[in-house]
């Protein structure tokens, strides 16, 4: 009983053993089916296919043979000639030396002075004077690693590498070439020269197929024209002359700089565009644009920027800011809460209103001028003078702003009024104001509650230093003119009086002078005496609460009021306001 309870049990054992040794083998004859099979696939086997000599010595070089003369390799596509060789067939690998010529059935070749040939692992290594071709580009190089089963390159060593696509040219230290891709990486001291750009950087990526370059890092771009370049991140397409660049980037030439945290520009069509804190500076021109977003066409001169633009004038000393600014060589026109200032002068005026143009002429001449429409909601500020209208027009070449449509302008405590208003300005003071058509000048006295006025056909108004020294009333004259006592300012008697002419000569503490009326009819009221109601003309209005405070009280909208109405006026016509995106023969425009 014993010993037939141990043969059962060694007998089950070894069947165990059997079963497991069984499926073990089993498992490893499958595994190395797969293996030779991929290996099939993925290898090629070495065959020489021809050498005018063939030595084997076991002792000298195991398993290796030697052959010279006219030595033909072949493994798959591809065909090697060369010199001469060492070929160990056992191993799948052959070192080949002189004359070395590789060649794929995609048009790939290779030449170089010696290779190395692995079958097993399909790699290539070919060394000195390397170059390998392939339709339309060429890689020369010294030292080449290539992996025929990937199509991948890797070189390096000597004086670096060229890559040459047509007439572009990339040297670098070291780098990659994928040949299916037709990607090549380019690293340490790149320089890629074409027809029309040179580009020096440490970083970059070409595609010979597409003809597309990126380079990151500190880079900069030559171009033909002068323009350099200078970015840390920008596509180049050689096809179509188009640059991109991201990051920071500028361009700057004799005619113009760019500057953007982006970039698009082409040198062919003329086209440049630049956005996030985008900067244009025309040299030629002194002119400075700034904005969220600029773009510029060299060719037909039109440009346009959006988002907090502000466009200067450096050689007219004016600027225009705007949400939105449309440029040409011959003007600029601006909308989205658009402000002009110039500061040709010591006091620097500032202009408010719903469209703004702006136009210069004869800029390269002595003779130089600017003019400036502004219309809609018109609202202008300076220390000594302020102003609203419907539509305004300043010229420098005269130093002088016309206000249309229910003009009002302020001098400190005088208002003037009419169907339009001529403003000529000094520096920092106003030398002269004639209003055409139902002219009313008004002054505030210093209590702030009777008011000097005079009303006619039309005034002129002539300032010294800033201050009212001749006020001249021209045409159905009426006056109220309050006299004050010299020892204590008190009001003592209210002139009322119509005339053909009036001329008031004032002092600089503005203390009348003298009066020179023509044909004058008028009554002289105690200011007890006073009847209601002639201590006001008629269409009489005092407009402090419509009255800029400042310049940053331009962009307040404010109206007169339903209840005010002024006297009725004719049509005053504006000069014709043309928007043109073509310069004028005659004018040349900052």
């Amino acid at each position: 009983m014993i010993l037939f309870h141990y043969s059962i049990h060694y007998y089950i054992y070894r069947h165990r053993a059997f079963l497991t040794m069984a499926v073990c083998l089993c498992l490893l004859c499958s595994s190395l089916s797969t293996m030779a099979q991929n290996k099939k696939a993925k290898n090629e086997k070495v065959y020489l296919d021809h050498a005018d000599e063939l030595r084997y010595d076991q002792y000298v070089k195991m398993d290796v043979q030697i052959v010279k003369g006219n030595v033909q390799f072949r493994y798959g596509d591809t065909r090697l000639w060369c010199d001469s060789a060492y070929f160990n067939q056992n191993r799948n690998t052959f070192h080949a030396f002189g004359h070395v010529r590789m060649k794929k059935s995609k048009g790939i070749t290779l030449t170089c002075s010696r290779a190395f040939y692995d079958g097993d692992a399909d790699y290539v290594q070919a060394r000195e004077k390397v170059v390998v071709t392939q339709p339309g580009s060429s890689l020369h190089c010294d030292s080449l690693d290539y992996n025929v089963a990937t199509e991948y390159a890797n070189f390096f060593g000597g004086n670096g590498g060229k890559l040459q696509k047509g007439n572009t040219i990339v040297t670098s230290r070291e780098g990659e070439y994928y040949f299916n891709a037709h990607d090549a990486n380019f690293y340490g001291d790149v320089v890629m020269k074409s027809p029309k750009y040179t580009i020096n950087t440490d970083n970059l990526r070409y595609n010979t197929d597409t003809e597309v370059a990126h380079v990151t890092g500190e880079s900069v771009v030559y171009g033909r024209n002068g323009e350099v370049v200078h970015t840390n991140d920008g596509y180049y397409y050689s096809k179509t002359d188009r640059m991109e660049l991201n990051g920071r980037s500028t361009i700057t030439s004799k005619e113009r700089d760019v500057e953007g945290d982006y970039i698009n520009y082409n040198s062919t069509t003329g086209e440049s565009e630049g956005r996030g804190n985008a900067v244009y500076h025309d040299k030629i021109g002194d002119r400075v644009i700034t904005g969220d977003s600029l773009s510029y066409n060299d060719k037909t001169k039109i440009g346009e920027g959006r988002g907090h633009v502000v466009y200067t004038d450096r050689k007219n000393r004016n600027s225009l800011i705007a949400d939105y600014v449309h440029y040409t060589e011959s003007s600029a026109i601006a909308h989205g809460n658009p402000l002009v200032k110039d500061f040709s002068q010591k006091d620097t005026l500032f202009m408010h209103s719903d469209t703004i143009r702006m136009e210069a002429f004869h800029v390269n001449t002595d003779s130089v001028y600017r003019k400036v429409h502004c219309y809609k909601n018109v609202r202008m500020f300076r220390t000594d003078i302020q102003a609203v209208c419907d539509s305004l027009v300043g010229y420098s070449r005269d130093s002088c702003v016309v206000l249309y449509k229910d003009p009002i302008a302020w001098n400190g405590a005088r208002q003037i009024l009419g169907d339009s208003i001529k403003i000529f300005l000094n520096d920092s003071t106003v030398r002269e104001a004639f209003v055409y058509g139902h002219a009313l000048a008004i002054e505030q006295m210093n209590d702030r509650e009777h008011y000097n006025q005079i009303s006619s056909s039309s005034m002129r108004a002539h300032f010294k230093d800033g201050k009212l020294r001749l006020n001249e009333a021209i045409g159905n004259v009426l006056s109220i003119y309050y006299s004050v006592d010299e020892k204590d300012s008190t009001i003592l008697f209210l002139d009322d009086m119509k005339s053909d002419t009036l001329r008031m000569y004032l002092s600089e503490e503005r203390k009348m002078e003298k009066i020179w009326v023509s044909k004058p009819d008028g009554v002289l009221y105690p200011l007890t005496q006073v009847p209601p109601g002639k201590d006001k003309l008629p269409g009489f209005a005092w407009f402090d609460y419509v009255r800029p405070l400042d310049k940053n009280d331009l962009f307040r909208r404010v109206g007169k009021g339903d209840n005010v109405k002024l006297k009725s006026e004719k049509a005053v016509f504006l000069p014709r306001q043309i928007i043109s995106t073509k310069p004028e023969g005659h004018r040349n425009v900052k």
